[in-house]
This record gives structure tokens, sequence and C-alpha cells, in this order.
């Protein structure tokens, strides 16, 4: 169980971590969302669908999340159980949505296995509906209880329906059909605010950790055989130090939210995450912690020709490049030269010096490259012979209108993003030197001479026609058809039933010498009585 409450205290940490840092920015502005669909990565087709909805939905989605990750996450240390619950459906609710209209990989569904350490066996249990139906009478400790939960579950909720309200200032127009929201506090009150919760947060994680761990040496002591008992000791205490080092470690990245916190931090934690820094067990990771984009989302379009003059497009499977192309769906996958293209558009070519090598690639008409801009080789424009020359321009994308039939995307050219090249070009043998890829030793061929050298090639041939997304939605889903057939299939555990009323008053009639000696002489002509008195008797 101690293991379950770091990874959800490491997930707090950097979700918080990255929507404090985007409130901080551009985020005050709350209409974060009128651009974030059209400038991610790597839209959805429901992201075009969700750019158009009303702004003061975009809004009103922003302080909605806000809520769920800044106020919400609190109560996966909450005491009462259904607090808990809420809070891991609003998670829930929250990436569902992320999932929908963006692809992230496995970051969300990553993201949805730590929070189910909010569950408990009693939530994940099938109780049938006769077991739901008897329930006894709660003594009033318990009933005190529940009133108490309840109480308290009733106020938490108003307090976090009020701290909504009041701080991003919503009001309702019942004439337009809409919610309005504002900010009604400045950046300085926002710090202010940051600077008084960061530390006990920390102590509330550290506070969590002490009482998993409490409770595990609590369990230990209860375990019986000295044997079982030595083994279970040093179980316990590898993982509990492994467990309290890696939370120390955490805190440090963790602190970087407030500069003042990570200097009042415990020196032995920051020398214990100097140590292991190299290793990149915890870090301050966030994706996007700007908006970029604001003016129209920059992309990078690769061309190729054979004389200089006649360019052609060279279409990427996944990010956006024609603009009557729909956006796919690609989680889980990531697609990794297509985010970095994405990357790339960010600034000059010169800040990613891995482009100069790609170019240089596309010229050599090397095929892994080009599988990775296009799976299937015979929809690369320059499958047959490499092109000659190869450019790069850098346009503005933006949604389509809803009135715009057969396109997602319209687009406007900016600049030349990289100049025309061939193969032997001084200006690209320049680059190439300038980033140290040049003369550089082919790679060592290996032996494929291993029999299981051979068995992946081949299977990796064979699966090369399949892209990376339907594989791998292929293979989840013939696992999970695997172990619903194993849940449908295997053994059902037998239910266990009161037994007979007859039982029950057995002692009582022993006690009773008339009635023993009546028992002991069997009744004429009644076969079944006397079979079911020894069969009781057995």
């Amino acid at each position: 169980m101690a293991g379950s409450r770091l990874p959800r205290q490491l997930f707090l940490q950097g979700v918080a971590a990255v929507f404090l840092f985007a409130f901080a920015s551009l985020y005050t502005q709350i209409p974060a969302l009128t651009y974030h669909y059209e400038t991610q990565c790597l839209p959805t087709p429901a992201s075009w669908f969700a750019h158009h909805l009303p702004v003061w939905l975009h809004k009103l989605s922003v302080v909605a999340t806000f809520l769920i990750e800044i106020a919400v996450p609190p109560l996966f240390f909450a005491p009462a159980r259904r607090l808990r619950l809420a809070a891991f459906y609003s998670q829930v609710l929250l990436q569902v949505l992320i999932i929908i209209t963006g692809n992230y990989n496995f970051f969300n569904l990553l993201t949805l296995v730590l929070t189910t350490a909010l569950l408990d066996d009693k939530h994940l249990a099938a109780e049938s509906g006769n077991s739901r139906r008897k329930k006894t009478p709660a003594s009033w400790p318990k009933a005190l209880l529940a009133l108490l939960a309840l109480l308290l579950e009733l106020t938490v909720y108003g307090l976090l329906a009020y701290g909504t309200v009041h701080y991003f200032g919503l009001e309702v127009d019942w004439e337009q059909y809409a919610v309005h929201s504002r900010t009604t506090f400045t950046f300085h009150q926002f710090s202010q605010w940051l600077k008084m919760v960061t530390l006990p947060t920390m102590w509330l994680g550290g506070a969590s950790l002490a009482w998993e761990l409490l409770a595990a040496f609590w369990r230990w002591t209860q375990v019986r055989g000295w044997l079982r008992k030595l083994c279970t000791a040093v179980q316990l205490s590898i993982f509990g130090t492994a467990t309290v080092a890696m939370f120390l470690v955490s805190l440090v990245p963790y602190s970087y939210v407030e500069p003042s916190t990570h200097g009042r931090l415990w020196t032995g934690a920051h020398r214990l995450f100097g140590a292991v820094e190299h290793l990149q067990l915890a870090n301050s990771y966030g994706l996007f912690r700007r908006m970029t984009g604001l003016g129209g989302r920059p992309e990078v379009v690769l061309e190729g020709s054979y004389d200089g003059h006649h360019w052609t497009e060279i279409e990427f499977m996944y990010k956006p490049g024609n603009v009557s192309r729909p956006p796919p769906l690609v989680a889980p996958h990531q697609p990794r030269l297509d985010w970095q293209m994405w990357f790339a558009a960010l600034g000059p070519h010169t800040h990613s010096p891995w482009f100069t090598s790609l170019v240089l690639c596309l010229l050599q008409g090397k095929e892994p490259v080009i599988r990775l801009i296009q799976n299937d080789v015979a929809r690369y424009p320059f499958h047959k012979q490499p092109p000659t020359y190869v450019r790069a321009q850098r346009y503005k994308y933006w949604f389509s209108q809803p009135g715009e039939p057969g396109q997602w995307w319209r687009r406007q050219w900016v600049e030349e993003f990289f100049p025309p090249v061939s193969l032997g070009d001084p200006t690209l043998d320049r680059l190439l030197g300038q980033f140290g890829l040049q003369n550089k030793s082919p790679p060592r061929a290996r032996s494929s001479s291993n029999t299981l050298t051979q068995a992946l090639h081949w299977l990796r041939k064979q699966l090369s026609p399949l892209e990376a997304p339907t594989l791998l939605w292929g293979l989840i889903l013939a696992v999970g058809a695997i172990r619903v057939m194993q849940s449908l299939l295997g053994p059902r555990p037998s239910r266990s039933y009161p037994p007979p009323r007859e039982e029950k008053h057995r002692p009582a009639l022993k006690k009773d010498p008339g009635a023993a000696t009546d028992q002991a002489a069997p009744a004429p002509n009644n076969c079944n009585s006397g079979s079911q008195t020894a069969r009781r008797k057995k």
C-alpha cells in the first residue's frame, strides 16, 4: 500500500506543477482553450469540434480544469471514502476528455492507472443483489461516524462550490443560456496563496506515507511463523526504505513550484536528489507550461524536387499537412518524428540539429527514415527515386470554419524554413559539420545468425504493413477479449448459505432427555426420517 501512495503523490506533484505554472502565465486570461485545440502537437478529429464550442464554455472548461487539478488532488488523502471516489472520478473525467481531444500517447492512460490507487476493494468487488439487501443495522457509533462523514462531504462540496464561484466570478446569463467566468484575484495574491499551501501539501504527503508505513508495520506484527516473519521483515525494510527515499527525492522538483519553499527544504533531501539526479528518478517534467501558436499554428512542410523548379510536398502520417485530411487518432502510439516536427516549427532550424540529418537521409533515400514519414512506402512521393533537392517551408495553420466543406485546415505561407539543398551542397555540408553530423562512421553490422534475431526480423517484416496505432489497439483489444473470456468461462466462487434452522436448535434438543429418547426410537415405516437422522449424525 505504501508503494501505491508514492505514485499517487508523484502524480499530484507533477500535474499540480504543470497547471500552476500554466495558470501563472497566459491561463490567467482564461480563454486559453480557444487556442489549445488547434495548436497542440497532434489534434484529433474531436479537437476540431471542441475548437468551435462557445467561448464561454472554453472559459468554464479552464475553470473546471483548475478545480480538478488544484483543489481536488488533496482529496486523495481525505478520510471519507466517498470524497476519494469523487476525486477519482473527476480525474477520470478530465483524462478521458483529454484523450478524446488530443493525442498524448500513453500519458493519460498512465495517469488513469495511477489513480486506481484511490479505489478500495469494496468499490471494486462485484456483490450480488441478495448480499446488498441483507444489511444488519449499524450500531450507534457507526451511525454517528457515517453522519459525521456525510457532514464532512457536504462541507467539502460546499467549500469547493463557493470557492469556484467566488474566485472565478461565475455568473449565469439566463438570456443567452451561458455561464460567464473571470478571475477575481491578482497574480500577487495567487503567489502568496501558493507560498502558503506548498509546504503543507508536502507535510500532507509525508503524513500519508507515514500512516501507510505504520499500517504495513502493524500487519507485519500479525504474521505467524518466524521464517515467514523474517522474510516479510526483509521485504518491508527494503520497500519501506526505497519508498521513503523516493519521496524525499521527489520533494525537490516539487518545491520548484515555489522558490522560497525550495530554499527552506531540508538539505538532506537536496543532497539525496543531487546524488541520483542523473538517473531521472523524479523531476519537474510538465506538458507545455506556456501557450504557443497564438497567431496561428506554426507548421513545417517538407518538399522535394528533381529539377529544383517543380516541388512536391512530403506528407507525414500524423501531423497536419494536407488541409483536406482529417486529424488522426494515434494514441497510445507516440509518433516521435511528428512530435519533433511540431517543436522544430517553434524556432529556426538551427535549434533542431536533427532536422539537417533528416534532410540528408531523405536525399540519400534511406528506407528506415522514410518509414518514419510514411509507413506505406508506396505513399511516399519519392519512393522510386530519392529527390535531388529538398527544402522546407513554414506555414501558419488554423482550423477551418464549419461552413467550409471538405477542409479541416486553412493555412498561410510564412517563410522559408530550410533552404533548398542537394547532396554535396556546400550549405548542407556546412550545417552537417557545424552540428557534428559529418563523416560519421557507419553503425556496426549486427550478426543475424542468431535464431531469435531472425525470428524478430521476420516478425517485424510481417507487422510492418500495419500502422502502429492499429497494432497497439489490436493487442489491447486481444488482451481484453482474453480476460473477458477467462472471467466468463472460469470457475465461479461457491456461495456460502446459512445453516438450516434445525442445526441451530440441535444443542437445545440434546439437553432434553425426553426428546433424546424419542429421537433414539425411530418411528416404524419411516425410512426417510431414519436416513435424515443418520446423515445429521455424520
